[in-house]
C-alpha cells in the first residue's frame, strides 16, 4: 500500500486524533499536488502523472469535503461555545475559499487525469496548485495547534462517543465496530 493511501493509525472511537490523521493525509495529497506540477513539466500527461491526478481527485473530492463537515459540525460551534468566535468564523471562510480554489483546480487535474492537459494550460494550473497547497498548510496548523486543543477541552467523554458515531455514520462506516462486524464480508 503507497503512503498516500495509508490507513489512518486513528478510529471514530477518537474522533480528534482521527482528523489529525485525515490532515496527515492531506499534507501528503498537497505535496503529491505540487509533485505533480514538475512532473507534468518534465513528462507530460504520461502514467504516473495521470494515476497522481486521480488520487489528488478522488481525496478532495470525497475525503476532504466529509472532514470539513466534521468540523463545520463538532468543532467550530465548540470554538464558538469557548468565546473563540473569531477562529471558528475565519476557519469557515477558509473551507469555503478551499473550496472555490478547489472548483478552479479540479479541472487541469481531470484533464491530466484523461490525457489531455495542453502544455499552455500548466503554468496558470501550478500557480492555482500552488495557492492551494499553501492555503490547506497554514489552514491545518492552525486547527491542529489552536482549534481542535481548544474544541477538545470543551467536550466531554460521551459527546465525544456521540461525534465518532456521526462521523463513522456521514461515511455510512460500522460503528462502533463489534466482533460480529469484524467477522462479516465487506458489503457491496
Amino acid at each position: 500500500m503507497s503512503p498516500l493511501h495509508a490507513a489512518p493509525t486513528a478510529g471514530f472511537d477518537a474522533p480528534f486524533e482521527l482528523m489529525g490523521a485525515c490532515h496527515e493525509r492531506m499534507a501528503r495529497t498537497l505535496a503529491l499536488l505540487v509533485r505533480l506540477g514538475a512532473h507534468v513539466a518534465a513528462h507530460g500527461c504520461d502514467g504516473q502523472a495521470r494515476d497522481a491526478a486521480g488520487d489528488v481527485l478522488r481525496y478532495f473530492t470525497l475525503a476532504a469535503p466529509l472532514h470539513h463537515e466534521d468540523e463545520e459540525r463538532h468543532v467550530l460551534p465548540r470554538l464558538r461555545e469557548r468565546g473563540q468566535g473569531a477562529l471558528a468564523d475565519r476557519l469557515g471562510a477558509e473551507h469555503r475559499e478551499m473550496e472555490a480554489q478547489w472548483a478552479a483546480i479540479a479541472p487541469a487535474l481531470e484533464a491530466i487525469r484523461d490525457g489531455r492537459l495542453r502544455d499552455d494550460e500548466l503554468p496558470g494550473a501550478r500557480e492555482r496548485w500552488d495557492r492551494f497547497a499553501t492555503l490547506y498548510r497554514g489552514h491545518i496548523e492552525v486547527e491542529d495547534h489552536a482549534a481542535y486543543p481548544a474544541a477538545l477541552e470543551a467536550l466531554t467523554g460521551p459527546e465525544l462517543q456521540t461525534m465518532g458515531a456521526e462521523m463513522a455514520g456521514r461515511r455510512k462506516t460500522p460503528w462502533p465496530v463489534t466482533p460480529r462486524d469484524e467477522a462479516a464480508p465487506p458489503s457491496r
